[in-house]
């Protein structure tokens, strides 16, 4: 994927855009945010990229609390959300745009089910291994909320973090059924959402004794 390829909205996808993702039975996501607390941390990009390499970035605004035809594919039932680390992303398109993302795969939660013979499940590590791709992680902690004037490097990483995302999604599904933990994994999957509406409330450590 090129950086030409690479397209940028602001504050939406375009009509076109929706068009062609509704149509797509998986979508891999990512969100650049100004730091890790959604209640204090504003979500500055939202990128996407389907099984066909068509990948884009939305930019947003700064008190931006909605984004419709992003919220249409993000709920869409038919189309499985693919995530590295869903519960962060999740929760921040909840908070900020009011989205209710499902269904959705988390490839780190997936990771840590299937390879169990690794204590590493970073984006990073996953691609090297999966993709046999040495990702430059050297833009993440960067001035996202600068967005409209992203550096060619910033922009690479962006697109970098979910174009990887299905070939991922496949190997640790093979995985994950080869070793008899698919159920698990879904189920896992299907508690996010939970995990979310915990983390945004604040609670923590609800399951401990």
């Amino acid at each position: 994927m090129s950086q030409d390829s690479f397209e940028i909205f602001e504050g939406d996808l375009s009509a076109a855009a929706l068009e062609r993702y509704m149509s797509a039975s998986a979508m891999a996501v990512d969100t650049e945010t100004m730091g890790l607390i959604p209640h204090r941390d504003r979500l500055c990009l939202v990128q996407l990229c389907d099984p066909d390499g068509h990948a884009c970035a939305i930019r947003i605004n700064i008190g931006q609390r909605e984004a419709p035809r992003l919220q249409q594919i993000m709920e869409q039932p038919s189309t499985v959300k693919i995530f590295h680390f869903a519960r962060f992303d999740v929760a921040t398109l909840k908070y900020h745009l009011g989205i209710q993302v499902s269904p959705l795969f988390c490839t780190k939660i997936a990771s840590k089910l299937a390879r169990t013979y690794s204590p590493r499940h970073g984006l990073k590590e996953l691609v090297n291994e999966i993709a046999g791709v040495e990702l430059d992680k050297r833009a993440q902690s960067s001035d996202w909320g600068n967005a409209a004037n992203l550096s060619a490097e910033q922009l690479a990483y962006a697109a970098n973090d979910v174009r990887y995302l299905h070939t991922l999604r496949q190997q640790l599904t093979a995985m994950l059924e080869r070793e008899g933990r698919w159920g698990l994994g879904q189920s896992c999957f299907d508690c996010v959402p939970i995990l979310v509406d915990l983390d945004l409330l604040h609670y923590h450590n609800v399951f401990e004794h």
